[in-house]
């Protein structure tokens, strides 16, 4: 088993990251809660819940837990205010208290409702993360950030909650599809770029079909992923400096799901758009050399098809406005110099941006 610790405040945590771990969650959560049996609240969504359900509620019951459980719409759409509000209402009902440990059983909508359902419920309770999808595992499950969505914007509406523990189980995206598996190891590539080289030169060489039947290489990855993500976090736990840097990708990347009501893209596919855009803007503004930009973008397509960028320029030029990493008017952008280096810059011009999104719109390999 591979732990990693978040040096988050008040309280440090542990994600544990090991094949077969949902069928032995009970006993990991009976270690960090002691001899507290608190009601438990598992928030899921029904397709995770038919398929691997059962397990979790086996492993739970066999260690004394009583678990309840909340089901939610799956998919960015239904990350609103409006599913936080219905899941507290249903929680008042069942007469969840402030002992109340929430378990976020899913992927990255899930975890990110969720967990802000814990931060605001009560004024604050536990939450549990256990994601089920590569994006999950090596990103949104990480970090304590819980949000949802506006019509204006992706995540404007969230706080910071730190989970008790994350527990990540890689046997259980073999219920993925390929495009949500492929989906979400666009931010372990996002990783490699950022700070882990090492990664992205296997990831860049390896095939990703065939990385879902390979167990080793595959933990090793979100491993990998998660580690990075751990160090970004334990250093600067609210966003006020370094955590920036792992945003990149998603300057663009956010504005293209919210302007297409995030509807066409899954949350990956649209970073990785970001990244080329920003590999591209970093090109011409000279801040990394043509190779570079080369070898990102090459390693974003060669990796499988992506759904077309139909969005225009102007479009998202406009909807940077109101990105939650724009600060007095300027919009931050998160740009490689080198794999395993990237830098922040707030004097991107807009015609750079035209350029980035026009030149999207020609890279599109599919509807």
């Amino acid at each position: 088993m591979t732990r990693v610790r978040v040096a988050a405040s008040p309280r440090p945590y542990e994600v544990l990251i090991q094949g077969g771990l949902l069928a032995c969650s009970g006993e990991q959560l009976r270690e960090w809660l002691g001899g507290d049996t608190p009601s438990l609240f598992v928030v899921t969504v029904p397709a995770v819940r038919r398929r691997w359900g059962e397990k979790l509620a086996r492993s739970l019951s066999g260690r004394g837990f009583r678990a309840q459980w909340l089901e939610m719409p799956d998919g960015e759409p239904h990350k609103t205010l409006a599913t936080v509000a219905r899941l507290a209402e249903r929680l008042a009902r069942l007469h969840a208290d402030r002992d109340a440990v929430i378990v976020a059983f899913g992927g990255g909508v899930v975890g990110d409702v969720a967990g802000l359902v814990a931060s605001l419920y009560m004024r604050g309770v536990n939450v549990v993360q256990v994601p089920t999808t590569v994006l999950g595992q090596v990103d949104a499950s990480i970090g304590g950030k819980t949000a949802v969505n506006l019509p204006a914007g992706k995540n404007l509406v969230g706080t910071f909650h730190q989970p008790l523990a994350v527990l990540v189980d890689p046997e259980v995206l073999s219920s993925l599809s390929e495009r949500q598996f492929r989906a979400g190891l666009y931010e372990s590539l996002k990783c490699g770029v950022i700070g882990r080289p090492e990664l992205f030169h296997r990831l860049e060489r390896a095939d990703w079909r065939a990385l879902r039947r390979d167990p080793v290489m595959l933990e090793w990855v979100i491993a990998e992923s998660i580690k990075l993500k751990a160090e970004v976090v334990s250093a600067d736990e609210r966003e006020t400096g370094l955590r920036r840097v792992l945003n990149f990708g998603h300057t663009i990347g956010h504005a293209l799901e919210a302007e297409s009501r995030y509807r066409r893209f899954l949350h990956g596919e649209a970073i990785a758009w970001g990244m080329i855009a920003a590999t591209e803007i970093a090109k011409e503004m000279g801040v990394c050399a043509d190779a570079t930009r080369r070898r990102i973008g090459d390693a974003v397509l060669r990796a499988g098809a992506l759904p077309r960028v139909v969005a225009r320029g102007k479009d998202i030029l406009g909807r940077l406005a109101t990105d939650k990493k724009t600060r007095e008017g300027l919009v931050h952008f998160v740009l490689p110099r080198e794999l395993g280096k990237v830098e922040i810059v707030n004097h991107v011009p807009p015609s750079l941006v035209l350029a980035a999104v026009d030149g999207l719109r020609k890279l599109g390999t599919r509807e």
